[in-house]
């Protein structure tokens, strides 16, 4: 019966993934509806049956199994599940302390910090960093000695901004809690003639699903910018590209429909000229896959990792871990926030490495509870790739360090694991690495999103700083 309806629209999940009570209590209460079923004994499933943002046929208008079929799905989960899921264990225990970078935070704090997008910049641009601000709606431009210089209001949280072009392509998620409304857009930021920063009055895009990644690119060769769209959305949602018409007219074009689309890469991986697309799923069938270009707009898709749905991807990038001139995959894997808020042994940061035919083989994997983003540069300067790590679901209560690591590369794809003391004055949701001053060094940026519930009720980010500099002090 799971094989059947359960591996219907993802990996088959096994019982060993969720502990009894999650799938008891949260998962199959939320995956009945998918099926048809809204009514179980004496308990009403969870669903969006009534949302206007869904079509009336989202789900099906009878059940796709009979009650009894039903409760054998039920007592296979729940009787062969584990009690609690093991903890997770680690090669290397996490050392205290940074050998190679100092902390900056800047000279203010203010209520509730809720920072959804960080952004070292120093590529010709007036300010080389940029955050912002979900609840405060806008978006903070400041110097090298972390002092605002400038602010551009939004109307809604900023989760991305492309720098590619003369101007900043803001991507505004509309509504930052789960929900299948086309609220979110696109929109220019200019510098104005004074200087100062002003937003374009019209949106680029609008009527878009959470987007939460919006990067220009000539995908037709037809001389003009088209837009990679990753539509996050909720229970719909879709990767798609606006084909750019001309006079500011787009249409679009849906290459995979389905929700989670969260991170994407243009890469001409095979050489035609063409740019392709790398692109990770972080719901249902979670996975990463790769767009091929063969021409006049068409793609060709072919799922290249995939994993389980209880995974929670969240981030990946691409890096050359083997210097052999392909692309390997560093992953992350953390959500934590939907129908199973234990902690994981799976969560983490990974490395799968290219066979040179973008076959990909695991051969890395360091224990994060609650991983959320990875980035993988050579910040000591020896020559290989290190990585810097964030989690926003980490184990509070017992090993806050481990929302932020750092993983010194020694050699062979072995990681000596770092944190320091102030890792856990935040909850950092965001970060990003760049040369911050102009000496040579790669610095990190790490964004503190200081809501949401912890399993350590003492922890208190009410009032913290937004942001915190790791200032790379290494050779």
């Amino acid at each position: 019966m799971a094989i059947k309806y359960c591996q219907s629209c993802h990996m088959l999940p096994y019982p060993s993934l969720l502990d009894t009570k999650s799938w008891e209590k949260g998962v199959l209460p939320n995956m009945g509806p998918r099926l048809g079923i809204f009514q179980y004994g004496f308990q009403t499933y969870p669903s969006f049956k009534n949302d206007r943002n869904l079509d009336s046929n989202f789900y099906p208008s009878k059940p796709l199994l009979n009650l009894n079929e039903w409760q054998n799905i039920i007592d296979y989960y729940v009787a062969t599940s584990p009690d609690s899921l093991q903890k997770q264990e680690r090669k290397y225990a996490i050392q205290s302390g940074l050998p190679l970078f100092t902390v900056q935070l800047p000279g203010f704090t203010y209520e509730n910090p809720a920072t959804t997008f960080v952004k070292i910049n120093t590529d010709g641009f007036p300010y080389p960093l940029i955050i912002s601000d979900a609840f405060k709606r806008n978006i903070y431009f400041f110097n090298r000695q972390l002092e605002i210089k400038d602010s551009v209001s939004s109307n809604g949280p900023i989760v991305g901004i492309d720098f590619s072009q003369k101007k900043m392509l803001v991507c505004n998620i509309g509504i930052l809690n789960p929900n299948n409304g086309k609220s979110g857009k696109g929109q220019f930021i200019n510098i104005a003639s004074d200087g100062k920063m002003r937003a374009d009055t019209n949106a680029l895009f609008d009527n878009l699903r959470r987007p939460v990644q919006l990067t220009p690119a000539d995908l037709n060769n037809d001389g003009k910018t088209d837009y990679v769209v990753c539509e996050f959305g909720n229970l719909i949602g879709a990767l798609s590209w606006m084909e750019n018409l001309g006079n500011n007219k787009f249409e679009r074009h849906v290459l995979r429909a389905v929700p989670g689309a969260i991170k994407a890469y243009i890469n001409d991986y095979n050489h035609d000229g063409r740019p392709d697309l790398w692109v990770l799923f972080a719901q249902g069938e979670e996975g990463i896959f790769l767009f091929t270009n063969k021409g006049h707009g068409n793609f060709e898709s072919k799922e290249i990792l995939r994993f389980p749905p209880a995974y929670g991807s969240s981030y990946f990038e691409l890096a050359d871990f083997n210097k052999d001139g392909y692309p390997d995959i560093v992953y992350t894997c953390g959500d934590n926030a939907d129908y199973s808020p234990v902690l994981k042994p799976y969560h983490g940061v990974y490395i799968f490495l290219n066979d040179k035919s973008n076959h990909f083989e695991q051969r890395y994997f360091f224990p994060i509870n609650g991983c959320y983003k990875a980035i993988a540069k050579d910040f000591d300067g020896d020559g290989d790739l290190d990585i810097a790590t964030i989690s926003f679901f980490a184990d509070y209560a017992h090993q806050p360090e481990e929302s932020f690591i750092y993983l010194k590369n020694k050699g062979n794809l072995d990681f000596q694991p770092y944190s320091f003391s102030e890792a856990k004055s935040g909850r950092w949701l965001t970060m990003d690495a760049g040369d911050i001053d102009g000496d040579g060094r790669m610095d990190l940026i790490l964004g503190n999103f200081s809501l949401g519930a912890t399993p350590d009720s003492t922890i208190n980010w009410k009032h913290a700083s937004p942001f915190l500099i790791l200032k790379n002090t290494g050779k």
